[in-house]
């Protein structure tokens, strides 16, 4: 399968986004208006398949881009789970050069040793932290 990363929400389709976020427990009650402005507000990044153009991941980062950047929002359209994406999704977030050095933070209920790849470690059942370094 052949997939390629988006960055910047003004190359997504809001309609793709919201379609993959009423697949998850923490955002399907969430308003077309609230997850524009969301988007808006966060860097947003995507994994689109290139056979059909299809979004089929996305992410959400907000940051201040000196000391901590909270990752959320990160979902996989449930029929593409298990193959990767979420790897590479998460793997091309934690590369850029923005986040580096910076204290990672995500809360999750689940997908906890997906993120243990990347330098998160459990603080409770949901929160997670990565590197201290600020």
């Amino acid at each position: 399968m052949k997939y390629c990363m988006i960055d910047g929400s003004e190359k997504m389709n809001i309609d793709e986004v919201i379609r993959l976020l009423r697949m998850t427990y923490w955002a399907d009650k969430r308003s077309a208006l609230q997850i524009e402005k969301s988007m808006q507000n966060s860097s947003c990044y995507g994994v689109r398949l290139d056979d059909d153009k299809k979004l089929v991941g996305f992410a959400r980062v907000i940051s201040d881009y000196a000391t901590t950047y909270y990752l959320c929002d990160v979902i996989i359209d449930t029929a593409y789970q298990h193959l990767g994406l979420g790897t590479a999704l998460v793997s091309h977030i934690e590369s850029l050069p923005e986040y580096a050095g910076l204290r990672g933070i995500l809360i999750t209920r689940d997908a906890h040793d997906l993120y243990r790849k990347f330098g998160y470690e459990v603080l409770n059942e949901r929160v997670m932290v990565k590197s201290l370094n600020c």
